[in-house]
């Protein structure tokens, strides 16, 4: 890949996620890479890096063997149809991460048969630790194996239906703020028992993270990885009960069904 070229189009929170991720995992090279934000962002920090930024997408696309479009929906449009006549049908990959905009769409955008594939990653992809759901109308083709195989090296990635993308967007990336928020309202409990602030939020994400793995090594249910830390007339299934009777999984269940609801509100 380190040959590869690779454009950004929109250097905000994922897209400059995904720079942090592609220079950790050595995938892409500083030289191999642009990014592009809209005129009313400044470029500075991108510069500051060494890596070439600009505002021009026609520009930036030129030879780039992967064109990543990574902004608002609200933009969205407008840039597709900025880059449909620089964009080589036979040579380039577009990878597509924007929420409520479909590969039916992008390719009406275009106006011409081009290689789509939708992702939807999270910040943590910046760490190597994303969860990269992906969905192309033929998962069969090199071209999606190869982009597969980029995102395999920045954490785990399912294949779904595309069907499934506001789903993911909703579990897999608004996940991230959901579960940080749960950690932060663990330290803030670990605060009011006796810990110093940066001491309960170490023990907080530390536990979160062992939690996850157990899950994701294990391969068990969390009910199951639940039942060993609980014993009869223990502190642990006291604290859980309080939590179910004040409506923890209620609270998170209606949260992501919520914010899933509002999906087509931001096309």
């Amino acid at each position: 890949m380190k040959n590869k070229k690779i454009a950004i189009l929109g250097g905000g929170n994922i897209g400059m996620s995904m720079v942090q991720g592609f220079l950790k995992s050595g995938l892409f090279t500083k030289e191999n890479m642009v990014i592009t934000r809209i005129a009313s962002q400044p470029l500075d920090d991108i510069i500051s890096m060494n890596i070439k930024a600009t505002h021009d997408n026609e520009k930036a696309i030129k030879d780039a063997d992967y064109v990543i479009i990574a902004v608002q929906p609200r933009q969205a449009n407008n840039l597709i149809k900025s880059i449909k006549n620089s964009l080589d049908e036979n040579k380039q990959i577009i990878i597509s991460s924007i929420t409520a905009l479909n590969i039916e769409d992008i390719e009406r955008l275009l106006e011409k048969k081009v290689k789509v594939i939708r992702i939807m990653p999270n910040t943590a992809i910046s760490i190597c630790e994303s969860m990269t759901c992906l969905s192309c109308n033929d998962t069969s083709t090199g071209f999606f194996a190869e982009v597969k195989n980029i995102f395999d090296k920045l954490g785990s990635t399912l294949v779904i239906d595309e069907k499934l993308m506001a789903a993911a967007t909703v579990l897999g990336a608004c996940g991230t703020a959901f579960m940080l928020r749960f950690i932060r309202a663990a330290s803030q409990g670990g605060i009011q028992v006796g810990f110093h602030a940066e001491e309960a939020q170490l023990i907080a994400a530390q536990v979160a993270k062992g939690a996850a793995t157990l899950l994701l090594e294990n391969k068990l249910h969390p009910e199951q990885e639940i039942d060993k830390v609980t014993t009869p007339m223990g502190l642990t299934i006291k604290g859980l009960n309080e939590m179910e009777h004040n409506g923890l999984s209620s609270a998170v269940i209606k949260g992501i069904v919520h914010s899933f609801n509002e999906i087509d509100k931001i096309k």
